[in-house]
């Protein structure tokens, strides 16, 4: 079974994706993103692969006979697409060099140009899972991209409030945002010329930090060289400072927000939406998960245990942790 069924009650489409249970489990000894399993190049240095168990599907089968004229279900259309980071099986993203970052930059692009094209697909969701603690059961480093046909709720409810902020104050809400927290200093973790990385004054995780764009652009493929640098240099910096936070490989979900594709009710996007990427830790201490229990789920009543202006101070000594392990030799893998 692959449809989309109708929540009525939020107005938002639920993925239904059982044919996913029969994912075989992987050997141990054995990883399809490796050279030499016979199903990626024997030598690759990012690489889009398209999902053997997607949800979504070019292709999708037609909805089971289950709904009504009130439970509504869609075809399960749009695209999944895994996208690797490398070669190498147990390399992380702040292990690779910042000029093989700039590639996956590249590959975001590509992959966001090329799925635009088609014009069922109305958002662009490039995303990373990482840990065992948020559900990875593939060590192999990489992320994913989602085609939607049907606008994600929350990318919606994004999307409006940013083009309300707009239309009543002539001015970019995640750009206020930015200026909020440069003059308040405190929430900040670290920047470079093109990007800034801090903790927003609202974050519901207590190290869910985001990433934003300085400069005004909406989405990736309008950065210049000088910007895609900068991105790769702040990803592999925020992502290692995790590391260093507690000496661990640090778990999170990576997000990528940026503008939707052929949806006219968002036509003049580049106006009033703002480029970012949202990560969501889900550590609260070194040992402790910060679960989304039923306030959160059931009432969307987020809760962060800890105040981000304190530990906005132990994000910042990390960072300085991972710069001095730069200093000292180490460095990322080679391409």
């Amino acid at each position: 079974m692959a449809e989309l069924r109708w929540n009525p009650l939020l107005k938002d489409w639920v993925m239904v994706a059982s044919h996913r249970q029969n994912r075989p489990q992987m050997p141990k000894d054995w990883c399809p993103f490796c050279p030499g399993s016979s199903k990626v190049p024997e030598d690759y240095v990012v690489l889009e692969y398209d999902n053997d168990f997607p949800a979504l599907m070019e292709n999708p089968p037609e909805p089971d006979e289950v709904g009504s004229d009130f439970y509504k279900v869609s075809k399960a259309y749009g695209k999944c697409e895994v996208i690797l980071y490398s070669k190498l099986h147990n390399v992380t993203l702040p292990e690779l060099d910042v000029e093989h970052i700039e590639k996956l930059v590249d590959l975001w692009c590509e992959r966001y140009k090329k799925l635009s094209e088609d014009e069922k697909i109305k958002y662009i969701f490039e995303f990373e899972n990482r840990g065992e603690e948020v559900g990875v059961t593939m060590p192999h480093p990489h992320g994913q991209i989602y085609g939607y046909s049907k606008m994600p709720l929350k990318i919606k409810t994004e999307l409006n409030s940013c083009k309300e902020y707009y239309g009543k104050n002539k001015e970019c809400l995640v750009c206020r945002m930015n200026s909020e927290e440069e003059k308040f200093k405190e929430r900040i973790i670290l920047e470079n010329e093109s990007f800034l990385c801090y903790l927003p004054f609202f974050t519901d995780y207590p190290y869910g930090v985001f990433i934003t764009i300085k400069n005004h652009k909406s989405k990736m493929i309008d950065f210049t060289n000088k910007e895609k640098k900068d991105f790769a240099d702040i990803l592999k910096k925020v992502t290692g400072t995790f590391d260093s936070l507690f000496d661990k490989k640090f778990p999170y979900m990576m997000c990528i927000h940026q503008a939707p594709v052929n949806s006219p009710e968002y036509a003049n996007y580049d106006d009033y939406y703002h480029f970012h990427v949202e990560f969501y830790p889900p550590l609260r201490s070194k040992d402790k998960i910060k679960y989304y229990a039923s306030s959160e789920m059931g009432a969307w009543a987020a809760c962060n245990p800890r105040a981000v202006e304190e530990t906005a101070v132990e994000l910042r000594e990390a960072y300085e942790k991972f710069k001095r392990g730069l200093k000292c030799g180490d460095k990322g893998y080679d391409i």
